[in-house]
């Protein structure tokens, strides 16, 4: 799963990239929100981390960006403004979740695994290719036809 974070907070930035990466994510960082805007725009993601207050382009605008754009990509929207006004804001915007700072990163991966898996994509538990097939709840693999 690939996971955008776009934050200016380097140390912040790389520590979430790590642990997501730790994870087995597959992690961009962008330090702004032009950057931020531009890799998100690629489609690419499964899953953006938006921090509010970003030079460049502020996050509210890069989410707007987006979802007038129809990229649908779920955004968590992880800042340290946390009023309820800022969080109203931040979904009526397009956010799918709104995290303030300081947070817990088991709280944040939750949030991320909540997002993705609402995201809409079906999932074939027991895909097939010719006569083999994937049984995902058993962990088996079936080749032809069982009688």
């Amino acid at each position: 799963m690939r996971v955008l974070v776009v934050e200016d907070e380097i140390g912040l930035a790389e520590a979430v990239g790590a642990i997501l990466r730790k994870e087995k994510y597959i992690v961009d960082i962008a330090n702004n929100g032009k950057t931020g805007l531009e890799y998100a725009l690629t489609g690419e993601y499964d899953c953006i981390l938006l921090d509010i207050m970003l030079p460049g382009m502020n996050g509210l605008d890069v989410l707007t960006y987006l979802r007038v754009r129809e990229i649908e990509t779920p955004v968590l929207l992880l800042t340290a403004k946390s009023e309820i006004d800022d969080k109203i804001k931040g979904l009526d915007c397009g956010a799918d979740d709104y995290l303030t700072k300081p947070f817990s990163m088991g709280e944040l991966l939750a949030r991320i695994r909540a997002m993705t898996r609402r995201k809409g994509i079906p999932v074939d538990i027991n895909p097939k290719y010719g006569d083999i097939t994937l049984d995902l709840k058993k962990g088996e693999i079936i080749c032809g036809t069982l009688t």
